[in-house]
């Protein structure tokens, strides 16, 4: 997105959203003294503070987790924002690292659908029918 980015982390169980957030901070400030250095400029890249949000599954049952919701909804970003028309031809996206149709390396593909408790054919089915949904419901 031109405007923002989501990043799905998976951290150790004692590790705090705070921490990550702080982390994040560090990381975000870093680069941003590098792109400044590197372009003789000053000044902010990013308009808001980093926000962590801790993704528990709360589903008892065989429906949808709340990981896989999370990443449906990132995924999905850049078509209902206009930017592309389906949800493969966004570059920037770990949708096709997801389905296996690009290699990657940020992306686990294996650890996502162990967590998410979602297989692979299931993520694409619920993807497309997701995005159908909205794009009838949503109106912008």
């Amino acid at each position: 997105m031109p405007n923002h980015f989501h990043f799905m982390v998976l951290t150790r169980a004692d590790f705090k959203a705070n921490d990550l957030n702080n982390a994040m901070g560090v990381l975000l400030r870093s680069y941003t003294r590098a792109i400044n250095l590197q372009e003789k400029r000053t000044g902010s890249l990013f308009q808001q503070k980093t926000k962590a949000k801790e993704l528990i599954d709360m589903n008892d049952n065989n429906a949808v987790s709340y990981l896989a919701i999370c990443a449906h909804y990132i995924h999905q970003n850049p078509v209902r924002a206009g930017l592309t028309k389906s949800l493969n031809q966004w570059q920037f996206s770990s949708y096709l690292v997801l389905l296996g149709l690009r290699n990657g390396t940020l992306c686990n593909q294996e650890l996502f659908f162990a967590l998410s408790g979602i297989s692979k054919d299931d993520f694409i089915e619920e993807s497309e029918a997701m995005l159908n949904f909205k794009r009838n419901e949503w109106k912008p």
